[in-house]
């Protein structure tokens, strides 16, 4: 004898059981999981990004100020020049300091609300393609290029250091190696296995191993007025 559900009821197998996936649809994400679905990201990686991206942004913006302020008065001193070797004013009035025609924190102010923005999107559940990813680690390995050229020029050929600017490097830094580290535990760029476990598996080990080099160039750079 045939039974027929009753008008209302819930079929057995549905309880408990997910809806059906079509093929080539993403998963719906796990209710309180870290990680969006397909090429989303973890809260995490997020929230890092929000994060220098806004203090490359607050670095940026202050620089500009500063800079502004110096062109109208050529004795004026930024408030981080400190003393012979932590002088923000020698960098702003260097060459190296407008690299591209305009000053270079221009350049920050437009890019780094960029990653912020790619941050937030990343907290909402957004998901970006392949070729996004890559385009936005093309990005970040411009921004770390340019901020290793910043740094030979600041070590070695103007001599001085900027607060300000150390502080863009670190979030630049960070942005790079977290960012490259994603495409690479995605599989989006082919590296070799033993990188791939490393940079997967411990991605602050990139970033704190690049600050640490900085560190000791500048700490070697200087080492006479350190100790001194």
């Amino acid at each position: 004898m045939r039974t027929t559900s009753a008008p209302g009821r819930v079929p057995p197998q549905a309880v408990g059981a997910s809806d059906p996936v079509a093929p080539g649809e993403a998963a719906a994400p796990v209710p309180g999981s870290g990680w969006a679905p397909e090429n989303g990201a973890s809260r995490a990686f997020g929230l890092l990004l929000v994060v220098t991206g806004a203090l490359g942004l607050l670095a940026a913006w202050v620089i500009t100020l500063d800079k502004f302020t110096l062109l109208a008065d050529p004795d004026f001193v930024p408030g981080c020049s400190l003393n012979p070797v932590v002088a923000c004013g020698n960098i702003m009035k260097s060459e190296q300091a407008a690299a591209f025609g305009f000053p270079n924190p221009l350049l920050g102010l437009v890019t780094y609300p960029v990653v912020s923005c790619v941050g937030l999107g990343l907290l909402a559940g957004a998901r970006f393609p392949r070729w996004y990813w890559l385009t936005f680690n093309a990005g970040t390995l411009f921004g770390v290029g340019f901020c290793t050229w910043l740094q030979f020029q600041s070590l070695y050929r103007i001599s001085s250091l900027c607060l300000w600017c150390c502080l863009a490097w670190a979030a630049t830094l960070l942005m790079f190696w977290y960012v490259t580290s994603y495409n690479v535990s995605r599989g989006f760029l082919p590296v070799p296995a033993g990188i791939r476990v490393v940079l997967t598996d411990f991605p602050w080990a990139a970033p704190v191993l690049h600050m640490g080099i900085i560190g000791m160039l500048i700490l070697t750079r200087w080492w006479d007025f350190w100790t001194s």
